[in-house]
């Protein structure tokens, strides 16, 4: 059985649970992240040296990097439907899972901890520019949405599992976006899956 390491509301280890969900593949999943003190103990780090989550343990293989650990399962598991073997379109599948780690992640994560400070903390430029900017991101996405159900096929694949939870989050942020129509009837796609749900529950 698999075994997750990490707190349930990262949106990262939320990946990793959409995917066990919508597969149906037996694991469990274990309380780790700074807020329980273990992330910096000796025994985790020798799994993963970040000393982030998530972290999978699948018997004597240890995989980090979420997005990873979704392409491990996928090979692990022969999943040619999430992650298609055909290079062409296992590359429309890879190349939004990379685009969130090199262009969506990192005003993500300053959003995320702008907001995090109390209201009368938050630093109001901060919040206008980096909401510049991920309005123009999100649009990108919107655009690619265009005419079209899913990412990368006619189905959901590892490019909505990897994207999905922090495209939420990204939606609820307190900045100002463009109307998004695309992006929006999207997610409420894959919001109504029930492995989605159970995921970010």
């Amino acid at each position: 059985m698999f075994k997750l390491l990490g707190r349930k509301t990262s949106g990262n280890v939320q990946k990793v649970i959409w995917y066990f969900e919508e597969r149906g593949l037996e694991y469990t999943r274990e309380d780790y992240g700074r807020q329980f003190g273990n992330t910096a103990d000796r025994a985790y780090l020798d799994l993963n040296p970040n000393g982030k989550v998530p972290t999978l343990v699948d018997g004597d293989v240890v995989v980090w990097e979420s997005n990873t650990i979704l392409r491990y399962l996928c090979n692990r598991t022969d999943d040619a439907t999430l992650y298609p073997a055909d290079p062409a379109a296992r590359s429309q599948v890879e190349r939004w899972m990379d685009w969130l780690l090199a262009s969506l992640n990192p005003p993500y994560m300053a959003l995320f901890r702008e907001t995090k400070k109390p209201e009368g903390e938050r630093d109001a430029s901060a919040l206008a520019s980096l909401g510049t900017e991920m309005a123009a991101l999100l649009e990108i996405l919107d655009g690619a949405l265009q005419g079209r159900q899913w990412l990368a096929g006619d189905a959901v694949t590892l490019a909505e599992i990897s994207l999905g939870p922090i495209v939420q989050r990204c939606l609820g942020f307190p900045i100002e976006l463009p109307q998004l129509v695309a992006v929006r009837a999207w997610h409420q796609r894959f919001a109504a899956r029930p492995a989605f749900r159970t995921a970010t529950s």
